[in-house]
This record gives C-alpha cells, sequence and structure tokens, in this order.
C-alpha cells in the first residue's frame, strides 16, 4: 500500500451477544397513569361558560341563529367566531347575524374511513357553502339529499342540531 492513497482496512469487531437477563420471581407491578386517557376524540367542542369564551354562539344557536363576531374597531367579520378580532388584536366585538341560507361552492362524500364515532353514518356530504355578502365560506356537514344527488350551487340552509349529549353545532340542509 506504499504509495496508495488508501486508508487502510479495519476489520469489524464481532460482539458477543448479550446476555439473557434472569428471570424474575414477581412481575413487577403495573404502574397506572397519573391522569385518566382520553377515550374518544371529540370534534365538537365544550360550549358553556365555564370552558369557552364563545358561548354566546352555541347559545345562538340554540336559538336557530348562525352568528359570528365583529370588530367594533375596524369591522372585520371573522369566521370562526373569534374573542380578539385576527386584524387589529382588539377585543372590542359584537355579535353579528349571519344569514342562514347559502349554495354549495364544493362539496365531497364521505363514503369510507370516516372519523372514529362516524362510521355508522357513511356515507355522508361535507362542503364549503358561500353565503351571501359574506367574505368567506363556511365548512360543513351537509344533509336532506343523497351524495349522488348533491351539486355546485344547490341552495342550502344552515341549521342548528343537537349532540346526544345535549351540546348544539350547525350543519346545512339542502332546500328545493
Amino acid at each position: 500500500m506504499a504509495g496508495s492513497s488508501e486508508a487502510p482496512r479495519r476489520r469489524a469487531a464481532v460482539l458477543a451477544p448479550p446476555e439473557p437477563a434472569p428471570p424474575k420471581s414477581e412481575p413487577e407491578p403495573v404502574k397506572k397513569p397519573a391522569a385518566p386517557l382520553p377515550f374518544l376524540l371529540d370534534f365538537f367542542p365544550l360550549e358553556d361558560e365555564k370552558n369557552t369564551r364563545l358561548a354566546a354562539f352555541f347559545r345562538n344557536l340554540k336559538e336557530g341563529r348562525l352568528t359570528t363576531t365583529k370588530c367594533r374597531s375596524d369591522g372585520t367579520l371573522a369566521w370562526p367566531p373569534r374573542v380578539v378580532c385576527p386584524q387589529c388584536h382588539q377585543a372590542d366585538l359584537d355579535w353579528v347575524d349571519l344569514p342562514m341560507v347559502g349554495r354549495i361552492y364544493a362539496f365531497s362524500a364521505v363514503l369510507m374511513g370516516a372519523p372514529l364515532g362516524m362510521e355508522s353514518e357513511v356515507p355522508f356530504v361535507v362542503g364549503l357553502v358561500d353565503i351571501p355578502d359574506v367574505p368567506f365560506r363556511l365548512f360543513g356537514r351537509i344533509v336532506g339529499t343523497p351524495w349522488e344527488q348533491c351539486h355546485v350551487g344547490q341552495k342550502v340552509r344552515a341549521e342548528p342540531y343537537e349532540l346526544p349529549d345535549g351540546r348544539v353545532f350547525y350543519r346545512f340542509r339542502t332546500v328545493g
């Protein structure tokens, strides 16, 4: 190897396999988790005053009104409702009603692979809805028409629906 630029090759070390651990006379006690583990992913928020500063949104839904927040300082209309304006960061917001009727902008049918707890509802439709005079689109569940008959431009109406535990959320129902 004289005059060669190659480094000499080294042999790989051969390691002996680790010795097995001696058998234990008693099994180790099972450690309990410090806090209870969640039992299911919940897609719907907690709605009461204790758990959210947006409780008015859910109260309004229970009354049949779809509402959001509007900034008193700069007029920003936000969706989803906020506790602080996303533009000027002020917390001086009013609750305003949104139109209840809109049109499907885009939709998709969930035919398989639904989230936990929704498997029995397959197939179902979700989509984006254009609301008149509102600078954003709302996303939600669309009901009332089989997925094969839904179409872009179809008229829908927002409606509250009650969850089994008494909470409420919104969805869109096809009209006509």
